[in-house]
C-alpha cells in the first residue's frame, strides 16, 4: 500500500488507524477494496508526527477531536501538552541549579542523623521534616528499638535540596520530582553529567511537538475546507 509505505507504516497499521477513527474512512471499490485519497495522506502525516511529539495516547485524543470538528478540544489538549513540557523544563532548571548547589555544599555527615539534629542543621522544625516525608521527599529509616527516624547521608542531601527549593518557592510535589531525579541519577555528580542529555531530549520533544502541530494544522484546515465525511468505524471488507 503506497499510503502506508509513504509514512513508514504497515498496511495493517493504516487499517487499524482507520478502524479506530484516527483517520477518515476510506471509500471502497465495487469489490470492497479501500481507496485512499489526499485527505488520508494529510491525516496520516499529522498522526505520525503527533505520535513523535505528544505520545500515542494524546495523539489519538487530538486526532479524534479534529475528526469531530471540535477545534476547541484539539487546542485544549495541545495546550495541556505544552504546559507539561514547560513544567518539565522548569524541573530541569531546578535540578540543574540544585546540582550546582549540592556540588558546592559540604558533604553530609557519614553517620545517620536523628530528626532533631537534621532539623537543627537546616534551621527547620521536626514537623517540617515530617511534612516533607509525607510528601514523598524524604524516606528516613527507623531505629530498631525506639522507632525514631534516622536520616542517612543521602537523606540529609535530599533534605538540603528540598530546603533549597522550598526557599525558592517551589511546591512540595515539584520538589519530590526533583529529589527523585537526583536519587535516580545516583547523586548530584552523576546528575550533573545527565543534564545535557536530559536537555537534548526536551529540545527534541519540543521540536517534534512543533512539527506535529504544523501537520495537524494542515489536517484541520483540510477538514474545514473539504467535504470530507466524518471519521467513524469502518467495516472489515477486503483491501
Amino acid at each position: 500500500m503506497d499510503l502506508a509505505r509513504r509514512h513508514g507504516l504497515s498496511a495493517q497499521a493504516v487499517r487499524n488507524y482507520e478502524r479506530d477513527g484516527l483517520i477518515p474512512p476510506a471509500t471502497r471499490t465495487a469489490s470492497g477494496y479501500r481507496v485512499y485519497t489526499d485527505i488520508h495522506v494529510v491525516a496520516l502525516s499529522a498522526l505520525v508526527t503527533l505520535f513523535r511529539g505528544y505520545g500515542y495516547r494524546t495523539a489519538r485524543e487530538i486526532m479524534r477531536a479534529a475528526a469531530r470538528g471540535d477545534v476547541e478540544a484539539v487546542l485544549s489538549t495541545l495546550d495541556a501538552a505544552h504546559a507539561q513540557l514547560q513544567r518539565d523544563r522548569e524541573t530541569l532548571a531546578s535540578v540543574a541549579a540544585a546540582a550546582t548547589h549540592l556540588a558546592e555544599t559540604p558533604a553530609p555527615p557519614d553517620r545517620p542523623l536523628p530528626v532533631g539534629a537534621l532539623a537543627h542543621r537546616l534551621s527547620v522544625t521536626p514537623a517540617t521534616l515530617r511534612k516533607w516525608e509525607k510528601a514523598g521527599i524524604l524516606a528516613p529509616s527507623r531505629e530498631r528499638v525506639t522507632r525514631y527516624r534516622l536520616y542517612s547521608p543521602e537523606d540529609v542531601r535530599d533534605a538540603e535540596l528540598a530546603h533549597l527549593l522550598r526557599r525558592g518557592g517551589y511546591r512540595l510535589d515539584h520538589i519530590a520530582t526533583v529529589v527523585a531525579q537526583v536519587r535516580a541519577a545516583g547523586g548530584p555528580a552523576a546528575l550533573a553529567d545527565s543534564l545535557a542529555g536530559w536537555r537534548e531530549r526536551l529540545t527534541a520533544r519540543g521540536r517534534a511537538m512543533l512539527t506535529g502541530s504544523a501537520r495537524l494544522d494542515d489536517y484541520v484546515s483540510y477538514l474545514e475546507t473539504s467535504a470530507a465525511p466524518p471519521v467513524g468505524v469502518t467495516g472489515g471488507a477486503a483491501g
